[in-house]
């Protein structure tokens, strides 16, 4: 009992210097001209809010590029490419993700200081895409890799792929851009970039007027694509979408970093 005393008249001893400082403190501020006041607050208060929001500003700048699309259309001979700039011994098929944080390769001559880029080569396996929804809300930009060599015979699985991204919540809400890079064009029979955006956009208006047919209960996808009654192109998403011409096993990627850095600033 004698020590719950002592803790009483203590606890007393500090509750009465913390009146008088505040006491003090109150007589201080009512010393202090209201304009003067007025301003101090001002101030305090204009630079919590600019510290506040310049952190969120920098919490929300991603570096990070996604690498999707079918597997054998050449994501992990480009991820290498973009690394350490090898083709990684040509054709690669990979079933667990690639990902790694560094410099572009082409820049690792540069002088100063550069932002290091993080990419993830999400495998084009069915069955490991479930990755790609876990890494989609990082993504500063996604990089679709389409087979310009033997894209006919996958355009209606590359379109599929395609139209789940486009109208994931995550791509529509946050406007994550999007290239369609149409890999291996240094072979002789490749298509173009142009015919390959036109049966992209024939595919994707079909999978629209099909899926619209399906009940809303069976639908998965969280964004319906582009504008009713219009047949559908690129330019009617939400986000931006872009095409480009890239060869990773000769090492043609400019298109591919000039995308990178657009939105992974230096």
């Amino acid at each position: 009992m004698e020590g719950v005393e002592q803790w009483k008249v203590q606890l007393e001893n500090w509750t009465g210097q913390l009146r008088e400082l505040l006491h003090h403190g109150l007589q201080h501020v009512h010393q202090i001209p209201p304009a003067q006041l007025y301003a101090a607050i001002a101030v305090l208060s204009f630079t919590t809010l600019f510290l506040l929001s310049l952190r969120l500003f920098k919490r929300k700048r991603s570096n990070t590029i996604v690498l999707a699309g079918l597997g054998g259309s050449g994501k992990t001979v480009l991820f290498h490419q973009l690394r350490d700039g090898s083709s990684h011994q040509g054709t690669v098929t990979s079933m667990e993700p690639n990902e790694g944080t560094f410099i572009l390769h082409s820049e690792t001559s540069k002088k100063g200081k550069i932002r290091p880029v993080h990419v993830i080569d999400v495998p084009g396996h069915s069955r490991l895409r479930p990755k790609l929804d876990e890494v989609l809300p990082l993504a500063a930009g996604i990089v679709f890799v389409v087979d310009a060599l033997d894209f006919l015979p996958n355009c209606r699985s590359a379109s599929e792929y395609l139209y789940d991204i486009l109208t994931k919540a995550t791509v529509v809400k946050k406007k994550i851009p999007v290239l369609l890079l149409c890999n291996k064009t240094d072979k002789v029979t490749a298509h173009t970039k142009d015919f390959i955006r036109k049966q992209l956009e024939k595919e994707l208006d079909k999978l629209r007027a099909s899926r619209s047919a399906v009940s809303a209960a069976d639908i998965a996808n969280d964004f319906t694509l582009g504008i009713s009654g219009e047949a559908f192109a690129f330019t009617q998403c939400h986000n931006r979408v872009t095409i480009a011409e890239a060869s990773g096993l000769t090492g043609d990627i400019a298109q591919v970093e000039e995308f990178i850095r657009e939105h992974v600033k230096p």
